[in-house]
């Protein structure tokens, strides 16, 4: 149910992007084939909004009058650097509010989870007409404080520490491409202040063993000077975890599996290409013991080289 907190955990995949050139538009995020140069910098704001009032318990999709409509937002705030022309860093921080329409739950908000991500172009090849890329991605997640886990869907995150490897290939031809990835998400386990609880057995303990998640995001896009938009389907798969039970509130270790598609667009401002502006729509399709969420996001990005020398070696700047 927690969706917000799963597309966190998938490293921000339907509603952060950074971009970045002091030419052109690029688009930066752990899950898009886009590298900036060497010395490139880059940061900006990303607001996201996500609702829904209807959820999955377990395949069972269903309504739910003491919660009434589940709304989440989001501010994060994103930062990208090129320590090479083929390999970057990227770091995020979002501050998360939540609110129920119904009932007596009340809503929660604070600082989320800091996530850092190293990608890497190791293979860029020629096929056809066309550049075909292979990526690696390694990124690391914690919460940055001990905000409550155990109150879903009001908490603003799972609590857990993630570690995610992701392998992606790209290709594009003309103003056209496409691209696969699959990650795999290694979650620590948590604490909860309470001594015992029930899954499907009772376990005399506050520590919770988090399932670990497989993802998969394929997209199709056009890329022009200024303008990148594409529209992707991502899909979540829980590795374990358990069902919620009728009329039970969920649990952080629930089984929490989706298939959800969205389109993206970023652009540059031809007569200031310091200053990227994005934009996107998602919806979740599929799910089990989460939300059908529809929601929206939007950011503006401030773009500049740190050493002049690489930004006049880079005119204009390059794709992949």
């Amino acid at each position: 149910m927690n969706l917000h907190k799963t597309k966190i955990s998938q490293a921000l995949l339907l509603v952060l992007s950074c971009l970045f050139s002091a030419s052109s538009a690029l688009a930066q995020t752990d899950n898009d084939a886009l590298l900036m140069n060497k010395t490139q910098w880059c940061s900006g704001l990303v607001y996201s909004h996500s609702q829904w009032d209807q959820y999955w318990e377990g395949t069972f999709k269903r309504t739910n009058d003491n919660i009434g409509t589940v709304t989440t937002q989001s501010l994060a705030l994103m930062t990208a650097y090129g320590i090479t022309d083929k390999l970057n860093i990227m770091a995020a921080l979002p501050y998360i509010w939540t609110l129920e329409s119904k009932g007596t739950l009340s809503g929660l908000q604070g600082l989320q989870d800091v996530s850092l991500f190293i990608k890497w172009a190791p293979i860029t090849i020629n096929i056809g007409k066309g550049k075909f890329s292979v990526f690696t991605i390694g990124g690391f997640s914690t919460p940055t404080h001990d905000y409550e886990k155990d109150f879903l869907p009001s908490s603003i995150g799972l609590g857990s520490t993630n570690l995610t490897g992701r392998l992606m290939a790209y290709y594009k031809t003309g103003m056209f491409f496409v691209r696969a990835s699959g990650s795999y998400i290694w979650r620590s386990n948590i604490k909860i202040d309470r001594t015992s609880y029930y899954t499907t057995e009772i376990h005399y303990t506050n520590e919770v063993q988090m399932p670990d998640v497989f993802t998969f995001n394929g997209s199709v896009g056009i890329y022009r000077k200024y303008l990148i938009a594409e529209a992707m389907v991502d899909n979540m798969t829980t590795l374990g975890g358990f069902d919620i039970r009728k009329n039970d509130m969920p649990f952080a270790s629930n089984r929490m599996n989706s298939t959800s598609i969205s389109a993206q667009v970023k652009y540059t401002l031809p007569f200031d290409t310091h200053i990227s502006l994005v934009g996107g729509v998602g919806h979740v399709l599929t799910g089990r013991n989460m939300g059908q969420a529809t929601g929206f996001n939007a950011g503006v990005f401030y773009a500049l080289y740190v050493s002049k020398k690489e930004q006049n070696k880079h005119q204009p700047t390059k794709t992949n």
